[in-house]
């Protein structure tokens, strides 16, 4: 990864974020001469007509089985997703992007760096003056969150905590504007779009720095939930009230304190 770029530490990013729609996000935007309308199927323009909010969005992305293949590695544009039915992190970006994009909102990606390279991303977009999240993730504290928070920056602080297991730690975040690609057709591309991937990688992220005791705090934590509930998630994590809907596996919500974890998923 590219090493993050020393900032001021306010939300000047890459992408004018005055962009981002304030609204309820259905009046499409009008295509630029550089970004010609996408050529939607019917089939895909029935099911972008239900794809309306971030919420019916991150409830799609919820249904679909997270994609872990280890081979072979795809990057799959919305139109391969809805056909796979399966989706990483990148590539639910990819389908919450084009999407919510349909809906008049920028197709924005918040990008994380973590020090041991097992990096995230989320579709993000901004409400009524609030910035929220879409995402898609095998831990339950990385997926979406509500527009409830002020700043980009706040929005990214939200999952430092969760991202802290044996190996995790969040260095850096980026915003990063899919239009930036021009005419490379990352929405609908019957190919993998490995070329996203390249201009997430290089693009330069702000620093986040968190305190080690806290952060050694949290790995001691962590690792001794998993010895003691191997294979089970945790949820003891603050500001879960700000999470979005989360897949129906980590819903169910068991013990309290540092045992508080994921139930059995229901029926």
């Amino acid at each position: 990864m590219s090493a993050p770029a020393a900032g001021s530490g306010d939300d000047t990013m890459a992408v004018s974020v005055s962009q981002a729609r304030h609204g309820s996000g259905r009046t499409p935007s009008p295509p630029r001469p550089d970004h010609p309308a996408p050529a939607f199927t019917p089939a895909e323009r029935r099911l972008l007509r239900r794809l309306s909010t971030p919420l019916t969005v991150q409830r799609y992305l919820n249904g679909l089985r997270y994609n872990a293949a280890a081979a072979p590695l795809t990057l799959r544009s919305f139109r391969g997703v809805v056909r796979e039915q399966t989706a990483h992190c990148l590539e639910a970006v990819l389908l919450a992007a084009t999407a919510m994009e349909h809906h008049g909102y920028p197709p924005l990606v918040l990008s994380f760096e973590s020090v041991d390279q097992l990096d995230h991303v989320l579709f993000v977009y901004r409400r009524r003056g609030r910035w929220g999240a879409v995402a898609r993730s095998r831990d339950p504290g990385l997926h979406g969150r509500k527009a409830v928070f002020r700043t980009v920056r706040a929005l990214a602080l939200s999952y430092v905590e969760p991202y802290v297991d044996l190996t995790g730690r969040l260095t850096g975040y980026a915003v990063v504007d899919l239009r930036g690609l021009g005419r490379y057709d990352w929405r609908l591309s019957e190919r993998n779009v490995w070329k996203v991937e390249r201009m997430l990688l290089d693009h330069p992220h702000r620093p986040i720095r968190t305190p080690d005791q806290r952060v050694t705090q949290w790995r001691n934590r962590h690792r001794a939930f998993i010895a003691r509930f191997p294979g089970q998630k945790p949820r003891f994590f603050a500001g879960e009230k700000s999470w979005s809907e989360l897949p129906a596996p980590f819903r169910k919500v068991i013990g309290r304190g540092d045992t508080r974890r994921c139930g059995a998923s229901p029926r």
